[in-house]
């Protein structure tokens, strides 16, 4: 994509992106820098010198350009985004103008452009500002090993080595801090085009490659179709029409291949199943799918899954699972991180609120000096341990590289990204294990979860009702299940007595030290009335956090709203809804509303 500059007329410009199909080998590049270095000219400079815009689009361009300018030599800017193709003898490039650090930390996280290397750009007359220092900084914490600086407007101090020199030696003193080490440092002129693809006599004092010779020199990562299979699921679809009665669970592949007859386990809930068929977008079968392809399948037995779980194969390495992680991050928010606000932390396809449970260092990106402070501010590079609402999968492999990428939302906009470093044991670990090999045990009903829904016009809950002492909990429980049965709803109130006396007998009575098993039988015998697809109304007394993540780790990925009762301030927890000096008949209409607002029926 190109665009003619020009402020001298209303000239809007004019795009081009030659996006053909070629069978070369590909590699992704992306392009960095400092606003005004000289990025668009590098990418019109070698696409002009290697005759790689379609035939008359150039000269078109210029004639338009000279038409509305007096300046007859064409400039190359970007409008908001760029992606261009550049095509060489060896091979293929998809180059991307990284314009915005949010912007690529989602593209990188997305996997829409996954670098294999990259061109950071500085202008020699400016020197380097801290913006190309937070560039390399981002391109080290994503794992671009691969990156060459481009020493741009060498015209402009008349070529001068000593001039070169200094940039370079500056840049050398960062870079030594941080695990990228540039292939090279190459002195150019883009808007005459030294350096760029062919060189010329004003730098005989360089002997190093072209640009061009040096993007020839990259490699291409490791191919990530000879890696462990891993798909966030991103979509699934339902096909009712004419009798057909077809799921289909859709992504693009981060790594590895399937077939149809593989056996696959869904992170994190653990839940397995076997590839049927392998379908294009057309309908059409297809024998396999690879990395970063689009993939649509069905399975031979259906599970209940949701978007964001992580599809890997049975027979191949696992993924971790855990809601605790550390993880470098950095900071782009306008505002500074609270450690006690929830962001929205997206992994894949996930998303999942997070807190920042703790701060183990913060880093100045110009000096990488450790900064004293307790407040992570815009640009702040970090070092953090990140505490998830809910668990995530995720591989911390340098070999798979595709699955610990990261970004951090706060009220819709990216404030944040980064790469996890390590997975954390968390409370949950020890009932999630047990999940795990119950959903991989499972034995499926002919009747799938979808089924049930629409046959009963509801989705299955768990409605969880607490409150103070002098709350009727018991007494609006078993009148909000007479309510919802009047309004043919299936429903079921366990009374807590029935199951602690029943199920819990062995237990006797509930101590801190059985507590955990007298809770995880609970949410066990939950879980199962919840796959009948029941509106499942329960009181539990003083309920922790704790309790409550037991509960959430074990009942799969079905509903879950908890209620209190009573005076607001004598909660420890965080509830879904609270009510307080309301009739029985009052609570029970508010919980149905938020029943309705959340789509149960």
């Amino acid at each position: 994509m190109i665009k003619v500059k020009n402020s001298n007329s209303d000239f809007k410009g004019i795009e081009i992106v030659d996006s053909y199909i070629s069978s070369k080998e590909e590699l992704k590049l992306v392009l960095m820098g400092h606003k005004n270095h000289g990025k668009s000219t590098i990418i019109g400079r070698l696409l002009e010198d290697t005759d790689s815009l379609s035939k008359g689009k150039l000269d078109n361009i210029k004639k338009i350009y000279v038409k509305n300018s007096k300046n007859e030599q064409i400039e190359y800017t970007t409008t908001d985004s760029i992606r261009c193709f550049l095509e060489t003898e060896k091979r293929r490039y998809i180059i991307t103008d990284a314009l915005c650090h949010t912007e690529f930390l989602k593209n990188m996280v997305e996997g829409d452009s996954r670098a294999d290397a990259a061109l950071l750009v500085i202008d020699v007359n400016e020197g380097i500002k801290e913006n190309s220092l937070r560039d390399i900084y981002i391109l080290s914490m994503l794992g671009v090993k691969q990156v060459t600086i481009l020493i741009n407007k060498m015209d402009l101090v008349d070529y001068d080595r000593k001039v070169y020199r200094k940039v370079v030696n500056e840049f050398i003193k960062f870079i030594n801090k941080i695990d990228v080490i540039p292939k090279s440092f190459i002195p150019v002129s883009a808007v005459n085009g030294d350096n760029v693809v062919n060189k010329t006599g004003n730098m005989s004092w360089y002997k190093g490659n072209t640009v061009l010779e040096e993007l020839n020199s990259f490699s291409v990562r490791d191919n990530p179709v000879d890696k462990p299979f891993r798909m966030p699921v991103k979509d699934i679809y339902e096909f009712t029409k004419d009798g057909e009665n077809k799921r289909i669970i859709s992504g693009t592949i981060a790594s590895g291949k399937i077939k149809a007859g593989d056996e696959i386990v869904f992170y994190p809930s653990g839940k397995k199943s076997i590839i049927k068929t392998i379908e294009k977008s057309s309908g059409c079968p297809q024998n396999i799918v690879e990395a970063n392809c689009q993939s649509d399948f069905t399975l031979s037995q259906d599970v209940h899954i949701k978007r964001g779980e992580l599809t890997t194969k049975l027979d191949e390495k696992k993924p971790h699972v855990t809601t605790r992680v550390r993880a470098n991050l950095l900071w782009l928010g306008k505002n500074q991180l609270q450690k006690d606000k929830k962001y929205v932390f997206k992994i894949g396809s996930l998303n999942v609120k997070m807190v920042v449970e703790k701060i183990n260092k913060i880093i100045d990106i110009p000096t990488l000096e450790l900064l004293n402070k307790e407040e992570i501010s815009k640009n702040d590079a970090a070092e953090c341990i990140l505490r998830l609402d809910n668990a995530v999968s995720f591989d911390i492999d340098k070999d798979i590289i595709e699955t610990n990428r990261f970004i951090v939302f706060d009220d819709y906009n990216i404030c944040g990204g980064g790469l996890i470093l390590e997975a954390l044991e968390d409370k949950q670990s020890w009932v999630r294990d047990k999940v795990i090999i119950r959903n991989n045990k499972w034995e499926e009903n002919l009747i799938n979860y979808e089924e049930r829904a629409k046959k009963y016009m509801q989705n299955p809950i768990l409605i969880i009702i607490n409150g103070d002492k002098s709350s009727e909990t018991k007494d609006i429980a078993k009148f909000l299940e007479k309510e919802l049965f009047d309004r043919n709803k299936l429903v079921y109130y366990l009374g807590i007595e029935n199951f602690l006396y029943g199920v819990n007998a062995d237990l006797n009575i509930v101590s801190d030290s059985n507590n955990k098993e007298y809770m995880r039988r609970f949410a066990e015998v939950s879980n199962i009335i919840l796959e009948t697809g029941l509106i499942l109304v329960m009181t539990l007394g003083q309920l922790s956090c704790y309790d409550l993540d037991i509960i959430k780790t074990t009942i799969n990925n079905h509903n879950l709203i908890a209620v209190w009762i009573g005076d607001k301030s004598a909660s420890s927890l965080e509830y879904d809804l609270y009510t307080f000096n309301l009739s029985k008949y009052e609570i029970v209409q508010k919980i149905i509303l938020l029943l309705e607002e959340k789509k149960i029926f």
